[in-house]
């Protein structure tokens, strides 16, 4: 496997099981948050996509290889990091634990690529496609974290009272996240929203809003200039006064709409990383920002 320029980051080596504690790999920040939440002491947990990195594009070091070996559990989503999942497949079939079941994914319809003609498809040009982004929908995040709570009582029957303490936490404040996003979005002036990439499907459909993506499930891909006139006459239409872009992709295609359409930028976080090694923002204070920058925009009284 090629290498990113990526040490192995986050947290103790997975191999080290000398302390008694139970080795896990999460392969980005959403499942490395549940990982270390429910966890606790009672974890050593190495993270794969390191903060600024976009984990869709994840390349391994031989040593993040050899991390993913020696762990007890590889906490991952399937089809979203190739390389992961090819790690995973040769070195850790036993140890791989994919939480996208426990998510139900859907087909959402979010999804395109482009004709060949240049002009942006539908989804049904990618039949079958799910989204991935099943972390931003509060409800499904905690189906994923009631999931890993459960693999890690099983696999560590002693520590399992623990375990399911702090999972009850985690649910109470994800509970308490979903009923401020049913309140603070109920009722809103405009009902769509503009982002960089199509990775809001599930928070819009959960929320009674409607999602626009310039581009579809892969947050770098350059879409196409169709797809562009298309999201602008929709700005226009709608009277759309945001558009939204993320940390860890170049804003340029958002910053090119919102001046030719003459609205504002602001950012969405996708939260599939933070931004930097020394930040102090977590998925619980991002969602909350993201529910500010929405009501925000969308005139949500």
């Amino acid at each position: 496997m090629a290498a990113l320029t990526l040490a192995g980051c986050g947290g103790s080596s997975a191999g080290s099981a000398t302390d008694g504690k139970l080795d896990v790999v999460a392969s980005f920040y959403p499942l490395e948050f549940i990982a270390r939440t429910v966890g606790g002491d009672a974890v050593n947990v190495t993270t794969l996509t390191a903060p600024g990195v976009e984990p869709h594009d994840l390349e391994l070091t031989p040593k993040q290889v050899a991390a993913i070996a020696a762990a007890k559990l590889v906490v991952y989503e399937k089809d979203l990091q190739p390389a992961v999942d090819e790690a995973v497949a040769q070195n850790a079939e036993g140890a791989g634990f994919d939480i996208a079941p426990a998510a139900k994914l859907e087909a959402t319809g979010a999804d395109f690529e482009e004709h060949e003609n240049g002009a942006a498809a539908p989804a049904a040009h990618t039949e079958g496609a799910l989204d991935p982004h099943f972390w931003l929908d509060p409800v499904r995040y905690a189906a994923g974290v009631k999931a890993v709570e459960d693999k890690f009582a099983s696999l560590d029957s002693a520590d399992a009272d623990g375990y399911h303490a702090r999972a009850k936490t985690l649910l109470d404040q994800l509970g308490k996240l979903d009923s401020e996003y049913r309140t603070g979005l109920a009722h809103c002036e405009l009902k769509t929203f503009v982002t960089s990439h199509q990775a809001f499907a599930y928070l819009a459909h959960r929320y009674g809003l409607t999602m626009i993506g310039i581009a579809g499930f892969t947050p770098d891909a350059e879409p196409a200039p169709a797809r562009i006139k298309e999201v602008q006459d929709i700005v226009e239409e709608q009277h759309v006064t945001t558009i939204f872009y993320e940390e860890l992709v170049s804003p340029k295609v958002a910053d090119t709409i919102a001046h030719d359409v003459g609205v504002k930028t602001a950012v969405l976080s996708p939260i599939e990383g933070l931004s930097n090694a020394n930040s102090t923002e977590t998925y619980l204070t991002l969602m909350q920002e993201n529910l500010h920058e929405l009501q925000k925009a969308n005139g949500c009284a």
